[in-house]
């Protein structure tokens, strides 16, 4: 008999934004269906599979690497950025961990201050205020921070004991480039930051205190199941789309949705419940339906830096005993691009 989900986390409501209970409550189960007049959804994994086959996704369906100041992001540079914040990640890892840490308090803030801190601490102030989530409120906020610190005297200089992502930036001349510069930083480092503090929030809330033994790897691909951050994957109107199924329309956009596959009752075994051990005989890569780091065809760029980030933090949280505040029973979701409880209350057992 598998293990019982843990009882303080049964006590726990999530209550997710109306949109998303929405479509939930009106799709769940649906392949493909139509959510507006110029947009199809889907769910279904064999279609899925074959529209995300169908093509790569253009620069303007990326999550991370869309066109910045009206400047195209080739794959090539794409690419050679992804290496360079990959490095820096697998630094941080080696490096020893900051002693005394202390992780209580609202997550996913208290996360993503730890992992900006781990990753990107030596990095100047300029730098490292671009990983505020105060900039998620606008695009302007997030710019006119930019055009500030592009600006200000005391630029940093290469081989400044800085991180790899920070002495690309630091090679930038002129005003326009160290704006463009500033902006990359905050493209390439933030969404890992933001992502790895949602998800391990996310498994907090949705699982915890976790039964011993129960392998972090397990934990985080559930969280990912009943939470997944990237929870919709666009795909913009293309002739391929029409000749996979006639239901789509030479017009439609599609909107590819991991949070109902994740939880198909005709793909999970109790699918509303977190269970972990399911994950002791299913493959990530190869289970129809999961997508939380998108299709086989083109996979997230961060997945290798969030599984072991996110494994740090819940060996961390897990060996100094922190708990979900007892007192707390609901906990919001709100419609954003990045699904994840918004405050989750750490704390050390009374």
């Amino acid at each position: 008999m598998p293990p019982s989900p843990s009882s303080a986390a049964l006590t726990r409501t999530t209550v997710l934004h109306p949109r998303l209970a929405a479509l939930i409550r009106d799709h769940l189960g649906q392949d493909l269906f139509r959510l507006e007049p110029d947009t199809i959804g889907v769910a279904g994994p064999e279609v899925a599979d074959r529209i995300l086959a169908a093509r790569r996704a253009t620069e303007t369906e990326r999550p991370t690497f869309k066109p910045l100041q009206g400047r195209s992001i080739t794959r090539a540079e794409a690419s050679q950025i992804t290496r360079t914040i990959g490095n820096d990640v697998r630094d941080a890892l080696a490096g020893p961990v900051p002693g005394n840490v202390d992780l209580t308090g609202s997550w996913p803030l208290t996360g993503h201050l730890f992992l900006r801190d781990l990753i990107l601490g030596r990095d100047p102030r300029r730098l490292r205020m671009l990983m505020s989530r105060t900039l998620e409120l606008t695009p302007k906020l997030t710019w006119s921070v930019i055009a500030v610190g592009a600006a200000l005297p005391g630029w940093p200089r290469p081989g400044d004991r800085l991180t790899g992502l920070a002495e690309r930036t630091a090679r930038a001349e002129g005003y326009q480039e160290r704006r463009y510069a500033m902006g990359m930083y905050r493209r390439a480092a933030a969404p890992v930051c933001f992502t790895v503090s949602t998800l391990v929030a996310n498994a907090l809330w949705l699982g915890s205190p976790f039964a011993e033994g129960t392998p972090n790897r397990n934990i985080i691909l559930e969280s990912l199941r009943l939470l997944p951050p990237s929870w919709n994957l666009l795909r913009n109107a293309s002739p391929e789309y029409p000749a996979i199924d006639d239901r789509i329309g030479t017009g439609d956009d599609v909107l590819l949705l991991p949070l109902l596959s994740h939880r198909d009752p005709a793909l999970w075994d109790d699918p509303d419940t977190f269970r972990p051990e399911r994950w002791d005989h299913l493959d990530p890569e190869a289970t129809p339906g999961y997508l939380p780091f998108g299709h086989s065809s083109e996979r997230c760029w961060g997945r290798h830096m969030v599984m072991p980030l996110a494994e740090l933090l819940l060996d961390l949280i897990r060996d100094a005993g922190l708990v979900v505040d007892p007192g707390q029973r609901v906990a919001k979701v709100p419609l954003l691009g990045l699904l994840g409880v918004d405050d989750v209350r750490l704390v050390r057992p009374s």
